[in-house]
């Protein structure tokens, strides 16, 4: 899946937003039972939607902490991947960190938009001379009616795939 292609194809088509969530909720099936929804910004980033479901709420009847930690997540790599070609660099969580401010009690969105020159300079210029780079990054999560539910905190590792080791 070309990722970065269909994000932008998917700022202007609701048909290729369908194809884009679909795919995800295919190569991502961890996220699939929250049915979030990826919607990608005009200006660049990710906007991801959070229902208000059954399956996403607590025993008090509010969004559940971890469904908005999953939504931090989900939205920040994505929006880290729409500038970072997935075949060269690999990316991973190293820490999640959430505060969170007000009880969710209708329907939520994260949202984080990295500028591609951010990213050229913390990231891409780091990686390039062989080393990994830790990225920060720090997402919003608003309610419907314009509430600050929460802060995630996100440190991203990012390396080339060639300085990748793996145990065997």
């Amino acid at each position: 899946m070309n990722l970065p292609g269909l994000l932008l194809s998917a700022r202007t088509s609701a048909f290729r937003r369908w194809v884009l969530n679909m795919g995800l909720k295919r190569m991502i099936p961890f996220n699939r039972p929250h049915g979030l929804n990826v919607v990608p910004l005009e200006s660049g980033g990710i906007k991801v939607l959070i229902p208000f479901w059954r399956i996403n709420q607590n025993h008090i009847r509010g969004i559940h902490a971890c469904c908005l930690a999953t939504a931090a997540e989900y939205c920040s790599g994505l929006a880290l991947m729409e500038h970072l070609d997935a075949k060269s660099y690999r990316i991973i969580m190293k820490s999640l960190h959430m505060e969170y401010h007000y009880q969710a009690k209708s329907a939520a969105s994260a949202v984080f938009s990295p500028s591609a020159e951010e990213v050229g300079t913390n990231i891409r210029k780091v990686v390039e001379s062989g080393e990994a780079v830790l990225y920060v990054a720090e997402v919003p999560v608003h309610d419907d009616k314009g509430n600050h539910l929460a802060t995630g905190r996100i440190t991203w590792q990012v390396k080339p795939w060639g300085s990748v080791r793996t145990a065997r």
